[in-house]
């Protein structure tokens, strides 16, 4: 995960980048988007044993968790415009501050099927110094 979120800012100076040479953030996220859908296609069937699966849309499984991939694509067109006009510490330090509070939520009430973790002072702490940190790299 530390590779991941190293992963975070380079893809944002990226995408913006590319977004701004191409004139349109929507298409800069579109060829993003097709990139990566050939890596993982490439990925899945040189690299993964073992059969196809049988369906992409199994009747089990809740409508919600393909809503995963309307933020995917959400991240990638907001981050493709706000890097280069907010910089890229800016737009990530908001990212940041986002997943703090949304990981808050999701593991303090176990939504979405997560393993409830209560908060506790310890952890109020944490997330407090964590947001102070976001505060002071982003002030000017």
């Amino acid at each position: 995960m530390l590779f991941a979120g190293i992963g975070i800012p380079i893809m944002a100076a990226l995408s913006g980048n590319l977004g701004d040479r191409l004139g349109s953030t929507v298409v800069a996220a579109m060829v993003l988007l097709s990139v990566g859908l050939l890596i993982i296609t490439a990925a899945y069937l040189f690299f993964v044993e073992g059969d196809l699966p049988s369906g992409f849309f199994p009747k089990d499984t809740p409508w919600y968790l393909y809503s995963a991939g309307a933020f995917f694509v959400f991240y990638i067109i907001s981050i493709t415009w706000v890097g280069p006009r907010f910089g890229i510490s800016n737009a990530v330090s908001f990212v940041l501050l986002g997943q703090l509070i949304a990981m808050t939520a999701i593991d303090q009430y176990g939504l979405f099927g997560a393993r409830q973790v209560s908060i506790d002072f310890q952890r109020l702490i944490g997330l407090l110094l964590m947001s102070l940190g976001v505060f002071l790299v982003v002030k000017q």
